[in-house]
């Protein structure tokens, strides 16, 4: 019995299995049985085979950008029309097959955007490339979602389930459990708030399944059983991600209208060229990016040339931006911007920049 074979018969009793107290435990651990079957349907095969085409592509720019979706909802156009970069397009599906790159010119930032071929059904078991398109997309910063509008929400269920399969959890924070595998001294378990959805048997019984036997164990949160097999596996990637339906030229304006008021969703028109700089916008806060200006003493700042960061950047994060020796040599910055509290402000190595400040740097 293969792998799949096992993935598919576990699916099966979870889904036949009926959810009460009873059942939690056995829930529990096929859950985690799982979750220990799909990891091992991500490892590379031992058996070294002819090496195809390479996939990924270089880092470049201040963030990345996958976009994924199924094949013709309209990817290689929007990418054509963001970027300098021409991405094939035709009416029939698998017009993409390789992995191609453009990049976003947007206040000063460049964003690296990626065109991936079309996700199908399976894509988690490797289907159509499947397997090489999620892992370029576990890369990037932010995934784009790509939806045909006229389809309705199945698009959209099914690409979830396939990325929530091989470890890309959307638009959800990390869980907040403290969990630390030890020599001895057995099971250590804790918990700051009321669980109604673990108990420790449970727990231990999931550890057991993993072969862990000595740990220590701590919820900050009402968390569920996936959340806490999420923790033991440990290789989950948690990233922001945007629906954006295309097409909105084919649906009525009432679809529309219950479309764009979907949280983390936006509405488009490649065709028709409609809303795009909303969704730039919206990117732009997704990626959380932020521009800080730099100033020459006795000097006008310099607004032609941003240094991109993160938002939550320190000062001593901008020093080792412009010269890794510089944050050594530092004496104090001053500040003009929305993060002081009079302009200019003089500050240390751990003041935190805002959006569009401006730094010039003394040294010692």
């Amino acid at each position: 019995m293969g792998i799949l074979e096992k993935i598919a018969e576990i699916e099966r009793e979870i889904a036949r299995t009926q959810k009460n107290k009873a059942t939690e435990y056995h829930l529990g651990l096929l859950k985690a049985k799982l979750a220990k079957y799909r990891a091992q349907l991500l490892e590379p095969s031992k058996s070294a085979g002819a090496k195809g085409e390479g996939f990924d592509v270089m880092k470049s720019g201040d963030a990345r950008v996958a976009l994924i979706g199924f094949p013709s909802v309209g990817k290689s156009t929007f990418l054509s029309l963001m970027t300098s970069t021409a991405s094939e397009a035709a009416s029939y599906e698998f017009t993409t097959l390789t992995c191609i790159p453009g990049v976003i010119e947007y206040k000063g930032a460049n964003i690296q955007l990626l065109d991936l071929p079309g996700i199908i059904e399976g894509a988690a078991q490797g289907k159509g490339r499947g397997r090489q398109v999620i892992a370029v997309a576990r890369t990037a910063d932010v995934v784009i979602m790509m939806l045909d509008a006229t389809k309705g929400d199945v698009q959209r269920e099914l690409l979830e389930k396939e990325l929530e399969s091989v470890g890309i959890r959307l638009n959800r924070t990390k869980p907040n459990i403290y969990f630390k595998p030890k020599k001895g001294g057995g099971l250590s378990y804790n918990s700051t708030v009321p669980l109604t959805h673990c108990s420790e048997k449970l727990v231990q019984l999931i550890l057991h399944e993993y072969k862990i036997f000595n740990a220590e164990v701590l919820f900050r949160e009402d968390s569920t059983p996936d959340e806490f097999i999420d923790v033991i596996v440990g290789n989950r990637v948690y990233m922001p991600c945007l629906y954006v339906y295309n097409k909105v030229d084919q649906i009525s304006i009432e679809e529309v209208d219950r479309l764009a008021r979907r949280p983390n969703s936006a509405v488009i028109s490649c065709g028709m060229k409609l809303n795009l700089d909303y969704l730039l916008e919206t990117l732009w806060e997704y990626l959380a990016l932020i521009c800080i200006y730099t100033k020459k003493r006795g000097e006008r700042p310099d607004f032609n040339d941003a240094i991109i960061m993160r938002r939550g950047a320190s000062v001593e994060h901008v020093c080792h931006r412009i010269h890794r020796t510089l944050a050594s040599q530092f004496k104090y910055a001053l500040v003009w911007g929305t993060s002081t509290k009079y302009s200019p402000q003089r500050v240390g190595l751990t003041h935190i920049m805002e959006h569009e400040d401006v730094i010039q740097i003394v040294k010692k």
